[in-house]
C-alpha cells in the first residue's frame, strides 16, 4: 500500500516547453515568395539519380537564346547529406551541394549544424577559374529568438565586404519583431561604405502570415500569404522606394492537387507583366513536365518554356 500511495503522490512528469523560435529574417517572406512562379525560356531537361540514401546526381541540359539569363548548356550537380548529425526527420547534416558546367564554372553549397541551436552555411561560386562570390552565414536559433550573421566577399586586407546582422524575437505565439543591418564597404560606394537599419515585423498564424519591413534607406517591403483551402493559396507583396518614388506590387496565387500530381502557380504585377508555371507529375513513371511563360503587356515581349524531371 505504501509503494501505491507514494506512486499516487509522485508530481506529473514536466511538460515540454513549447517551441516559438520565429525562425530568420531572411525566411518572413518565404511563405509569400513560394506562391509566386519562377518560369524560364526554351528547354530544360533534369534528369536525377540517387547513387545511395545519402548522396544523388543531377544532369540539367538547357536550351535558350543567348539573351536568356539561364542561357544554353549542360550542367553536372550532386547533392550530399550526411548523418552524422540529425536533429529531425526533415533536418540531417552536413548538407553539400555543387553543380558544375564543362568550362569547370562551380557553384558549391556546404550547410551543417555544429549544434541544436547553431547552423552554418557557405556559398562559393568560382567563374572564368576566378572566385566570383563567397558567402558565408551562422543563425543561432534559440527557443524564441534567432540571431544571424551573413558575410559576403569579405577581404580584411583591402577592408571591403559586405556584413549583414539580424535578430529575430517572439513577442507573442504569433508576433515577431527584429531588426536588420546591412553594412558594405567598397570603392565604387560614396564615401567608401554604407550602412541601412531596418525594422522588420511579422504576424503568422497557422495558415496565413502578415510581414513587414521599412529602412532609414526609404525602403518598404510587405507581404501577406493566405492559405484558403487544401489546394489553393494566394500571396501579395509590394516593394516600395519612398525616396524615388517607385512602387511594385504582385498578387499570386497557387493551386496545389497532390492527388492529381498537378501543381500550378499565377501571378501579375502593377507592370502588367503576367507569369504562369505549370507542372504535371505523369504518373506511374517518374517524370514531371513543366510549363511556363512570361507575358510583358507594355514591352509586348512573351517568353515561353518546356521542361521534363526525370527521377
Amino acid at each position: 500500500m505504501g509503494a501505491v500511495h507514494a506512486s499516487e503522490m509522485a508530481p506529473p512528469p514536466p511538460m515540454p516547453q513549447e517551441d516559438r523560435n520565429p525562425g530568420t529574417v531572411e525566411e518572413m517572406h518565404q511563405r509569400c515568395k513560394e506562391i509566386f512562379p519562377m518560369p524560364f525560356e526554351g528547354a530544360k531537361l533534369l534528369v536525377q539519380k540517387g547513387l545511395s540514401n545519402n548522396f544523388q546526381v543531377s544532369h540539367t541540359l538547357t536550351l535558350a537564346s543567348p539573351q536568356s539569363p539561364m542561357g544554353s548548356g549542360y550542367r553536372f550537380g550532386a547533392t550530399y547529406v550526411g548523418a552524422s548529425k540529425v536533429i529531425s526527420m526533415q533536418e540531417a547534416y552536413p548538407i553539400l551541394i555543387g553543380d558544375m558546367d564543362p568550362s569547370g564554372n562551380l557553384q558549391a553549397n556546404i550547410i551543417h549544424a555544429p549544434s541544436d541551436n547553431l547552423r552554418t552555411k557557405m556559398m562559393a561560386q568560382i567563374v572564368d577559374q576566378k572566385w566570383q562570390q563567397v558567402q558565408m552565414t551562422a543563425d543561432y536559433k534559440g527557443k524564441d529568438f534567432t540571431g544571424s550573421l551573413t558575410l559576403g566577399n569579405p577581404d580584411l586586407l583591402s577592408g571591403t565586404g559586405m556584413a549583414v546582422c539580424h535578430y529575430l524575437q517572439s513577442v507573442t505565439s504569433r508576433l515577431s519583431l527584429g531588426a536588420e543591418l546591412a553594412y558594405q564597404a567598397a570603392p565604387q560606394i560614396p564615401g567608401g561604405h554604407i550602412g541601412v537599419l531596418s525594422a522588420v515585423a511579422r504576424y503568422a498564424g497557422p495558415d496565413f502570415s502578415l510581414a513587414g519591413s521599412i529602412s532609414n534607406a526609404g525602403s518598404l517591403n510587405a507581404s501577406f500569404y493566405q492559405k484558403c483551402s487544401n489546394d489553393l493559396s494566394v500571396g501579395t507583396e509590394l516593394e516600395t522606394n519612398l525616396r524615388m518614388g517607385q512602387s511594385k506590387a504582385t498578387v499570386g496565387y497557387k493551386v496545389d492537387i497532390p492527388r492529381a500530381g498537378l501543381l500550378f502557380r499565377g501571378s501579375v504585377d502593377s507592370e502588367w507583366e503576367v507569369k504562369a508555371v505549370l507542372e504535371k507529375k505523369l504518373l506511374p513513371i517518374p517524370f514531371t513536365l513543366q510549363l511556363c511563360g512570361a507575358l510583358n503587356h507594355p514591352k509586348q515581349s512573351f517568353q515561353m518554356g518546356v521542361g521534363l524531371t526525370v527521377g
